[in-house]
């Protein structure tokens, strides 16, 4: 082995998240090299090069090894979509959703995203980074590596560039991979009123292009619905994206049937989101093209809804299906992955090996990262470790945090970063 940096994980159970059953192995033990996984097997058939790490019990010059003592090893989480940027609060609409306003009550009357705009847009840039750092603190304490940032609150191109600088200063602050995802066509603002193609002129030909040459996209999605952009508008957006080299992905059928997931599929997108009313003909359009069906069972939860997203034809036509936090100020409020773990289970009847591989292995491929999401040579050494007896305890339980150890590219994240 060449020099560097060797850490061996040892005496764990590992979940590599390489098949359906989430490839368990126990009495197991990995070694990274320099941020990349090198090897996963049984203890005992650790290669030679290796077997003088088993006995050691500190961190020595070059080498750093881990004694699981038993517990739960796992690629590190990935949560692939978040609206983490935001100002303001709509504590006020959690209210009026009590009382039976729905979410589109809520949005006509001036209410809903454009509330949060109003927020971000008079927010500083540090102001924003102050109020977002913590939110994406709590998601790394809870042994995620890997997180998707949208914008889509400020609707302007100064305002939609804040919000991905701000993104992009939390993968600098942390040791949080941060992917970003320009997210402009997500309402309509104020100065827009009655002129939804005027605005998606604006954002095809000032706000994409402007996000694209400073570096600050890493995707490109739209808000697919009636109350949202339409399926001509999308495709614009989609154009647009597709000629700048960039990657897409949708918020799709969530409250009704727009067609979205089969125009995102015709693009060779990376995902469509919630779900809720996608048709048979967009799951085989996902399915050919090989895109991540994302379910957001948060905000699922947080409205009330009850119609679900159509799991079992997901199944069966073998999309990979992920879940994420969709974490935002007034859908789904709620930044704990491992929450929606359990909800995917006990909402949407999802099992623990599918919640698992749901925030692994296929939220990474919703991101378009195959660097992550298993536990296999050559992928990067982004692992977590946790006190847990079993899989699928980390469904059924919440509230204590079972997270042990997290390393970020074979790189322990400090107690003091998970606090």
């Amino acid at each position: 082995m060449q020099p560097g940096t060797v850490t061996l994980i040892k005496n764990v159970t590992a979940a590599t998240m390489t098949d359906a059953q989430l490839g368990l192995i126990e009495q197991a033990a990995i070694v990274a090299h320099n941020g990349v996984i090198q090897w996963v097997g049984r203890e005992n058939a650790l290669p030679m090069e290796y077997q003088h790490l088993v006995l050691a019990s500190e961190e020595r010059q070059s080498a750093t090894i881990i004694d699981g003592h038993g517990m739960l090893a796992t690629p590190a989480l990935t949560d692939c979509h978040t609206h983490l940027v935001w100002a303001g609060s709509r504590a006020n609409e959690f209210r009026q959703r009590l009382h039976g306003a729905s979410y589109q009550d809520i949005a006509e009357q001036g209410g809903g995203i454009l509330s949060t705009v109003r927020a971000t847009r008079a927010a500083s840039e540090d102001a924003l980074f102050r109020m977002t750092l913590p939110r994406a603190k709590a998601l790394l304490s809870q042994g995620v590596a890997h997180v998707e940032i949208k914008s889509g609150y400020g609707l302007s191109l100064d305002d939609e560039l804040k919000q991905l600088r701000v993104a992009r200063r939390i993968g600098d602050a942390l040791p949080l991979r941060v992917s970003t995802t320009l997210l402009a066509a997500h309402a309509l603002p104020p100065e827009f009123a009655n002129d939804s193609d005027g605005y998606i002129d604006y954002v095809v030909r000032e706000i994409l292009p402007a996000a694209a040459n400073q570096g600050l996209v890493d995707a490109v999605d739209v808000f697919c619905e009636q109350i949202g952009f339409s399926r001509e508008q999308t495709d614009r957006v989609f154009r647009a994206a597709k000629q700048l080299g960039i990657p897409v992905k949708l918020h799709a059928e969530q409250l009704s049937d727009q067609d979205g997931a089969a125009l995102m599929a015709s693009y060779q997108g990376l995902s469509a989101d919630h779900l809720e009313y996608l048709s048979d003909k967009g799951i085989r359009a996902m399915a050919d093209a090989g895109s991540v069906a994302v379910l957001l069972p948060g905000a699922f939860y947080f409205l009330r809804e009850t119609k679900l997203p159509p799991i079992q034809a997901l199944r069966d036509a073998k999309v990979p299906i992920a879940i994420a936090t969709d974490a935002n100020p007034g859908s789904s409020p709620l930044i704990q992955l491992p929450l929606m773990m359990h909800f995917a289970c006990t909402l949407f009847q999802m099992t623990p090996e599918e919640s698992w591989l749901g925030v692994t292995k296929h939220a990474a491929a919703a991101l378009g990262d195959h660097q992550q999401g298993t536990l296999a040579p050559n992928q990067r050494a982004d692992i977590a470790l946790w006190d847990l007896e079993s899989p699928e305890a980390m469904c059924y339980e919440f509230g204590i945090n079972p997270l042990r150890h997290l390393l970020i590219g074979g790189e322990q994240v400090s107690k003091d970063q998970l606090a």
